[in-house]
């Protein structure tokens, strides 16, 4: 039987709060962090997003960073997040020494890049941050906080990019590569990012409605997210707080920034993350969807979920309400709050929903639901079809 890869750790920062209590409270509360822009300077000021409300300055003092340092809004909140994993797990210095590290980032450091890169030919001050839009900078500098030495490599799929650290380190513990790696994924919010998906005209100006038949657009967020993985022999002794039980990845080739309507690659990565876990659909108690609430994404996760599960649908929720779309970390803040969801068999609701799509008639939940979860599916679909699947288990 598939036992799956024990999670001993994980620390999260987002909208909605800096670590794992203080999101799990706003979770139980329904309390949403979307608000307009104050830490991001930009003209589109009327835009919600999920913001976290921690100056880059209050970040510096907090990790005693000198005035030369070249750490990243998106290293901030990827080295806060990856180190209450690690406090979390009881991972000592001598551990880091061998523990991998694997994190998913877009655009990595582009924030402070786009700031700097004007003034490049009249001043060599800020030079240090030219190359920091290189999402693999951004890892190295967590990495390098932390003082993490073992296996370290970096993910840049898209929105999927957070969800594949995940699998892929998991995948590198169940092949003996490794016996323990954090993983995860981080991203801040950015006028590059903000400019971009509002050229797609797919943000929306109201807090998102995610598979609601009126449905216009995302709310863009920042956040990070990690997970301490490790091999079955090293945890006996340990609290182990859920399992990597199944994963798949599948790309539908569909569109550079769509998704196939009928949910092809969705459904692929579904199928194959049942495959590797070894269970059924009837086992999934809960599903953690991707549900960004553009027209496109929903209508293309909700046709993949009625071909998988062809009987009935488990209850549903996106979180994208109450986080915004993190992006490359979307997937590991999702990874970290289906283990919540386990921890305490709860589903938090779907926010702003008030109608069913017209397309599927899927209903999500909306109101705090209790009940027995064992199993939790969580879905991470990104730009140019890359989509991946996860499958978390309680202990045992």
């Amino acid at each position: 039987m598939n036992k799956g890869v024990a999670v001993t750790g994980m620390g999260i920062i987002s909208a909605i709060g800096n670590g794992v209590k203080e999101n799990l409270n706003s979770l139980l509360k329904a309390q949403d962090g979307l608000s307009f822009p104050e830490i991001l300077k930009t003209k589109h000021r009327h835009l919600p997003v999920g913001e976290i409300k921690f100056s880059n300055s209050s970040f510096e003092k907090r990790l005693q960073l000198s005035g030369d340092h070249s750490y990243t809004r998106a290293a901030f909140l990827g080295i806060i997040a990856a180190q209450e994993a690690i406090n979390s797990s009881g991972l000592t210095s001598k551990d880091l020494l061998s523990t991998g590290f694997i994190s998913g980032s877009s655009v990595g450091g582009i924030d402070a890049t786009e700031k700097y890169y004007l003034e490049y030919e009249k001043s060599t001050a800020n030079h240090q941050y030219i190359p920091a839009q290189h999402p693999g900078f951004t890892t190295n500098k967590i990495s390098e906080y932390l003082k993490i030495q073992g296996y370290t490599t970096t993910i840049s799929t898209a929105c999927s990019s957070g969800a594949n650290a995940i699998m892929l380190g998991a995948r590198l513990i169940k092949s003996g590569e490794l016996d323990r790696v954090i993983v995860g994924g981080t991203d801040c919010l950015t006028k590059f990012t903000l400019n971009g998906f509002n050229s797609l005209k797919i943000l929306s100006k109201d807090k998102c409605k995610a598979f609601d038949d009126s449905r216009n657009g995302l709310n863009l967020g920042e956040g990070a997210a990690y997970l301490v993985l490790e091999a079955e022999h090293l945890v006996k002794s340990k609290n182990v707080i859920g399992r990597v039980l199944g994963y798949g990845n599948a790309n539908d080739a569909f569109h550079q920034t769509a998704s196939s309507e009928s949910g092809e690659g969705a459904y692929k990565a579904m199928k194959d993350a049942f495959e590797v876990a070894g269970i059924s659909t009837e086992k999934i108690d809960y599903i953690n969807a991707h549900g960004t609430a553009t027209r496109n994404n929903d209508l293309s996760e909700s046709n993949a979920l009625k071909q998988i599960f062809s009987s009935k649908i488990p209850d549903f929720s996106s979180k994208k309400g109450f986080t915004g779309h993190t992006l490359a970390a979307a997937g590991a803040l999702e990874a970290v709050l289906s283990i919540v969801s386990l921890q305490n068999n709860v589903i938090f609701p779907n926010l702003n929903f008030s109608k069913p799509m017209s397309e599927s008639d899927l209903l999500p939940i909306t109101e705090l639901k209790q009940k027995p979860i064992h199993h939790v599916l969580s879905n991470s679909f990104g730009f140019g079809g890359n989509c991946t699947s996860l499958i978390f288990s309680k202990n045992g």
